[in-house]
């Protein structure tokens, strides 16, 4: 059972998702409409630069940085309906030319948000991706029936050019409920090119869910799980949309009144505190030490006071497991993206080495950001990737040391 327990101030939103006690994930979003997330949200901009030499295009849509547009986030969804030979971004888009773009990725460190034109919409059990053009399983649902049976349903339900992406929670679930998230979801799409018919750009077309709302919506099972906010004003409009996504008999929303604070009378706080740290304690006594430059995170593992294997590789091995377990939940926690590279104990037998892969993987299998682990390099290096949509959560409580610059190390050369 799953708990998303929501703090609400008048200006900010915090969620933490505990799964059995444990925190998994940890998200905040201001109120005012230009700090919200824009993830998701579609705008009508205006090219003001096109870069034959980056295959890209920036496009003003209305915020302070303009908006960044690859050359492949112009060509068709489909693969099999791109061009063999990648035209120049010349041909796609000229200066002044309005088109409607999703954002796909928060703007980070000084640069604008990225965008695209693949437009998706997701739903309860799917995403309905509007030009897409074809129809996709999710990987985790394995049940070779299911999968056929969800795949001719889509493909019955879809016209042509639209695509869809049946979400894992569509497993099992009856087919009207799925028809009902597709209808939803396309007089979305409608009323969104409606706005941009009749909007100048720089402008807004449609703006993504709210924090909770995106939360119930992907991860809580309503009728399982428990939401629990301490705003009565946030509580009813939750019960309004787990009306509208759920229907009936699902778990009621829980108003929380008592005079302690919420993430401390849940345990959120502590946990918080202690996984976003540099250096994270194992329960056996060993550590995982965090560390992010600007290109990847690399994660180091130690033993510490850990000695409790019947021989070294069994006391490295069991450490390293662990630590495969806990770093799954915290990259996920942390919403930690980019090249992430891990450096584990050494290990000399490979069904050990092959071992920590699988219970990395098994950790980071209900993570709803796509993923990767690529494997061990030459050198003894777990490498994997996970897609950067913003700042990882770690980034909103700390800030770069006034005196080091973030180095960690102070220059003395401006003391002597």
């Amino acid at each position: 059972m799953k708990q998303m327990i929501v703090h609400c101030e008048p200006k900010f939103t915090q969620m933490a998702l505990m799964e059995e006690g444990k925190l998994v994930e940890f998200a905040a979003e201001r109120s005012q409409s230009q700090s919200q997330s824009l993830v998701g949200s579609f705008y009508k901009g205006r090219v003001v630069n096109v870069l034959p030499g980056m295959q890209a295009a920036f496009v003003d849509i209305g915020h302070k940085k303009n908006a960044f547009l690859y050359v492949d986030d112009v060509l068709h969804p489909h693969l099999e309906k791109q061009p063999k030979d990648k035209p120049s971004i010349e041909e796609l888009l000229k200066i002044g030319q309005e088109v409607v773009v999703q954002v796909m990725k928060e703007p980070l460190r000084g640069k604008g948000p990225r965008v695209t034109t693949h437009y998706s919409l997701p739903g309860r059990w799917i995403v309905y991706m509007p030009i897409a053009d074809y129809v996709a399983v999710s990987k985790k649902i394995q049940r070779e029936s299911e999968r056929t049976r969800l795949k001719m349903l889509s493909e019955q339900m879809r016209v042509s050019g639209e695509g869809i992406i049946i979400r894992t929670v569509s497993q099992d679930e009856n087919p009207d409920a799925i028809h009902g998230d597709l209808d939803f979801l396309r007089s979305q799409w409608k009323l969104i090119q409606e706005r941009a018919e009749v909007s100048s750009a720089p402008c807004l077309l449609h703006k993504d869910l709210s924090i909770v709302q995106r939360l119930i919506r992907d991860v809580l099972d309503p009728f399982q799980d428990e939401l629990i906010i301490n705003s009565e004003r946030e509580a009813r409009d939750a019960e309004t949309f787990l009306e509208e996504i759920a229907g009936v008999g699902y778990n009621p929303v829980r108003v929380y009144r008592d005079s302690e604070w919420i993430f401390n009378a849940y345990g959120v706080q502590e946990q918080l505190e202690k996984d976003i740290a540099r250096k994270v304690t194992l329960s056996s006594g060993g550590s995982i030490v965090w560390d992010h430059t600007e290109a990847l995170t690399v994660v180091d593992v130690n033993t510490g006071k850990y000695t409790g294997g019947d021989s070294l590789e069994d006391t490295v091995t069991l450490t390293n497991l662990q630590a495969a377990e806990e770093i799954a939940r915290l990259i996920r926690l942390r919403d930690v993206g980019g090249i992430i590279v891990i450096d584990f104990i050494d290990m000399e037998q490979e069904e050990n080495r092959q071992s920590v892969v699988e219970v990395l993987e098994a950790g980071m299998k209900d993570d709803r950001t796509k993923s990767q682990v690529v494997g061990w390099t030459k050198l003894g290096l777990l490498e994997l990737t996970r897609k950067k949509v913003r700042d990882d959560t770690a980034m909103m409580f700390y800030c770069p040391c006034d005196t080091c610059g973030g180095t960690g190390r102070i220059n003395l050369l401006h003391i002597y």
